[in-house]
């Protein structure tokens, strides 16, 4: 393995020298269980191993539902409520899966904004930071079709207005919603193409999880300086790093174990409380539900599509440019999808040679407001599409893009930053001083 000088595994005997020369199974797990890791790492960089065990749980729990699920109009619901009520242990494991879906967004956000308040994006782990954004990307799709499967009216009429975007698309859109939906409109076809995808991304997002772990296991971690662990040799790594086992292995054990206590006592005494009362009634395309919301999670981002209509300046703008192809429907699309591109692109959009908001004040101000401002945006996204929240959506979406496209590009130039460290080891001396908790 690349990356920080270590010792490496070093087979003992003949009949382990002879494994590890064909197949160096022992040798891989020794150097990720060994490998430096920057001694300063903080609590925010726990939510790696929580998130490994939501992709478990929820492929676990997922093939065990789907043995019991009936992918058709006519069944899709009922088999749900006979896995609710006649499965062994069918209703715990059903709230698992879909409770541990909320874990895991709460876990993938926590872990998108520690990467932008540290700067885990920028060189030399921009590969890393792009993987991670495929990752979620897959997220997004796999929990869409998910939510689709129970055959609600929510999961129904979700799917009507999420397949419905594609539609904007110019030229191509029709073909491709057909495609998407296997028909003219969201029936059986749709509920099987969204069943098959919905088993297979899980497991595209364990293989591109594999390769984000070996990725920042060959750069190395960051850490809350942003300084980078000192290469030349092995003794002076060792003054930066510890050994991930079994220092950081306990302390994310440990975490994980205080977050599944919450996450047990919600999915034993609250199982339906971030979810929609509408989706326990049978889906019906003749009865429109009131208000149409997606799950929590996607609820930034449906503001941000929501926001930019045909009396906005901006979309107004763009359809006279193109002619009138790009219209409102179609500027919402691609304001949704560029919100989550501009993240991706925040390697090449930070300007500063400094990587960590810790020593960048004014970075650290308005990445604060930009926190703030998805949690507006979340809570945006479940209200009525009226005024007053269609004006106040629109000045959240502005920001979250003003944020990536003119905020960090400009303070690289214009911010003064605080002086860093000269090493990870002055870093964590410093704090040894002030707090007895070596880890911190």
């Amino acid at each position: 393995m690349g990356g920080i000088p270590h010792d490496h595994y070093e087979p003992k005997g003949n009949f382990a020298k002879a494994v590890h020369s064909r197949l160096p199974i022992a040798g891989l797990l020794y150097d990720t269980l060994t490998i430096p890791t920057p001694k300063n790492l903080n609590w925010m960089w726990i939510w790696g191993i929580v998130l490994t065990f939501c992709l478990g749980l929820q492929i676990v729990t997922g093939i065990v539902l789907a043995m019991h699920y009936t992918p058709h109009v006519d069944n899709a619901f009922a088999s749900v409520e006979h896995i609710m009520r006649n499965v062994n242990g069918g209703h715990m494991i059903r709230y698992l899966h879909m409770n541990g879906a909320s874990l895991f967004f709460i876990a993938v956000y926590a872990h998108i904004f520690r990467g932008l308040y540290y700067g885990s994006y920028k060189a030399p782990r921009e590969i890393t930071w792009i993987i991670g954004m495929l990752i979620y990307l897959l997220m997004m799709g796999t929990a869409f079709m998910g939510y689709v499967l129970p055959w609600g009216q929510m999961s129904f009429w979700g799917a009507t207005v999420i397949t419905g975007l594609f539609g904007a698309i110019p030229f191509v859109g029709d073909a491709i919603q057909t495609l998407l939906l296997g028909g003219p409109a969201v029936d059986n076809a749709t509920l099987n193409r969204f069943f098959s995808l919905h088993y297979l991304f899980p497991f595209l997002i364990a293989g591109l999880v594999m390769v984000h772990i070996w990725a920042f296991h060959t750069t190395g971690n960051n850490n809350p300086t942003g300084v980078e662990v000192r290469r030349g040799s092995k003794e002076e790594a060792k003054k930066d790093t510890v050994p991930f086992w079994p220092y950081y292995v306990i302390k994310d054990l440990f975490a994980l174990a205080i977050i599944l206590a919450v996450f047990f006592a919600i999915v034993g005494f609250m199982p339906n409380y971030l979810g929609h009362p509408d989706n326990y009634i049978e889906a019906n395309p003749l009865a429109t539900p009131a208000h149409i919301v997606p799950e929590w999670y996607f609820l930034p981002f449906y503001a941000i599509l929501r926001a930019f209509t045909a009396d906005v300046w901006a979309v107004q703008l763009v359809s006279f440019v193109t002619g009138g192809i790009v219209d409102a429907k179609f500027f919402g699309v691609l304001a949704m999808f560029g919100a989550i591109a501009v993240m991706a692109l925040a390697p090449w959009l930070d300007t500063s040679s400094v990587r960590s908001a810790r020593y960048r004040p004014q970075l650290k101000l308005w990445f604060w407001i930009l926190v703030a401002d998805f949690f507006f945006l979340m809570w945006l996204g479940a209200m009525p599409a009226e005024e007053p929240y269609a004006t106040l959506s629109l000045i959240g979406s502005a920001y979250w893009f003003g944020y990536f496209l003119v905020i960090l590009p400009l303070l690289g130039v214009l911010e003064k930053p605080n002086a860093q460290p000269a090493t990870i080891e002055d870093d964590f001396n410093a704090h040894i001083g002030k707090s007895a908790t070596p880890a911190e």
